[in-house]
């Protein structure tokens, strides 16, 4: 039996791959619902995910599979977005006329004398890259980096940029730089797309939890998962996980299995390891560490906010880094005649936005909105904040050589996978986690196969035969 701890997106995936090919798994996820960060959230008639999470996949096969698990309930979105700046809303992606009469005409002549002063110079040195703002500096120009990437990377890690490590924004936005973005702008160049920049994507009709929904529904037709379920130890033995300990309505449970892959954020999984691990390792955990989300929903008394998909705020006079309204991901989001806007607060968990009252963050969220001009008195009916931890893994410019320390250390174990945001301590889109899930379970398909002949790894079993009859929920 496979154990697969964390039920998130790449826990599931893993999960529900295994399942297809006929093999036995156990979930164990300490939350009361499936999904992790990729999870939507019931209040009332709204519903609302904690941040706005699109689906979007160059893989094939992944595509297949999640249009296979949605049917009709995967909606093709068209992104529209904006970032504030300077008290203008430019678009992003960037369109030529919004960038000259949003930034004026001086500072685009700025940025793209930046930009140009930029690749001269480059020609002619060699820079070595480390921190983001060497990156965005070299792609983009300072001006554009000053404006846009330097403020709001320093709100979303609570650092300076110069100490983020360039690894995040070189994930986040690969192939990117101002030549492409400024020819996306012109003629929306499709042939080699950056992801970045794409003018669609995928999101199902109730949510990205109705993803981490059909996924577990996948499971259950034949295997279990264990929610309400915190894993507090990780017992090994001479290279091989050997049993998990976790504690379900207050009682403890053992959990063994021959193969483990774990979601859980890999500081986690090291603190529950007993016995425990090597002193060098120890300290190595306590150097990386995670930035957590504050999410705070405003119920409203409008039929629509903007006609947004996200907003970005990347000064430091808006407290809130990003709101996006789901009414325009989804209709069914919403109730009809009513709007909600979600915004998130990055933070560092026990600071002061982690530890700020419901009541105190509704209101700060609600008078900001109505000093941006999206508010007025009265549209707000009810509000309520979700707070999650391990939301994302800090790149400072150290994180890789105390990360290869933990790493090499669980690479002994040769029964134990990493996957996932968290475990991995990766920044993966949603596509990049089920993938990283998809890959493990495939390894152990294999395993199996290899230890048993008779079990097969090309089981043609669709996951449309597991899920219920029922679309609507």
């Amino acid at each position: 039996m496979t154990v697969i701890l964390g039920a998130g997106l790449a826990g599931l995936s893993a999960a529900a791959w295994l399942t297809r090919a006929g093999q036995p798994v156990t979930v164990v996820e300490k939350d009361t619902e499936v999904g992790g960060l990729a999870r939507t959230v019931t209040h009332g008639e709204y519903r609302f995910d904690l941040g706005g999470h699109r689906f979007l996949t160059d893989n094939q096969q992944l595509q297949s599979f999640v249009s296979e698990l949605l049917g009709d309930d995967l909606l093709s979105v068209p992104r529209k977005s904006q970032i504030y700046i300077a008290g203008q809303y430019i678009d992003y992606p960037l369109t030529p006329l919004n960038a000259v009469f949003g930034l004026g005409p001086a500072k685009t002549g700025r940025i793209l004398f930046d930009y140009g002063k930029e690749k001269v110079l480059g020609a002619f040195r060699s820079q070595k890259i480390t921190s983001l703002e060497d990156w965005v500096v070299a792609r983009f120009g300072r001006t554009i980096f000053e404006l846009y990437f330097k403020n709001y990377s320093e709100k979303v890690w609570g650092i300076d940029s110069r100490n983020i490590s360039k690894d995040w924004v070189a994930k986040r936005i690969d192939g990117l730089s101002l030549g492409r973005f400024i020819q996306h702008a012109l003629i929306r160049f499709r042939r080699h797309r950056v992801k970045t920049l794409t003018d669609t994507f995928l999101y199902p009709r109730l949510g990205i939890g109705q993803l981490a929904d059909r996924l577990h529904q996948c499971i259950q037709a034949t295997n279990v998962v264990k929610t309400a379920s915190a894993v507090e130890s990780i017992f090994h033995k001479q290279g091989k996980i050997t049993a998990i300990e976790c504690a379900c309505a207050e009682k403890k449970q053992t959990i063994t299995g021959s193969s483990y892959i774990s979601s859980l954020p890999i500081t986690q999984f090291i603190a529950g390891m007993n016995p425990p691990p090597p002193d060098a390792v120890c300290r190595a955990v306590s150097k990386i560490r995670f930035r957590s989300l504050v999410v705070v929903a405003l119920f409203l008394k409008k039929q629509r906010l903007t006609d947004l998909t996200w907003m970005y705020f990347p000064e430091n006079i808006v407290p809130f880094g990003r709101i996006h309204e789901p009414k325009n991901w989804s209709s069914e989001m919403a109730p009809q005649g009513r709007s909600h806007v979600v915004a998130e607060y990055f933070c560092n968990t026990g600071d002061a936005v982690w530890q700020s009252s419901e009541r105190k963050l509704c209101e700060l969220t609600t008078d900001h909105l109505q000093k941006l001009g999206f508010l007025a008195p009265g549209d707000v009916l009810d509000g309520t904040v979700l707070r999650i931890p391990y939301a994302y893994p800090v790149f400072d410019l150290q994180y890789h050589r105390h990360l290869k320390v933990i790493t090499d250390f669980l690479d002994t174990f040769d029964n134990l996978h990493l996957i996932g945001r968290s475990g991995m301590f990766s920044y993966l889109n949603m596509d990049q986690a089920m993938e990283s899930g998809i890959m493990v379970a495939e390894k152990v398909i294999r395993g199996c196969s290899a230890l048993n002949p008779a079990v097969r790894d090309d089981v043609p079993v669709s996951c449309s035969q597991f899920l219920q009859p029922d679309y609507s929920s």
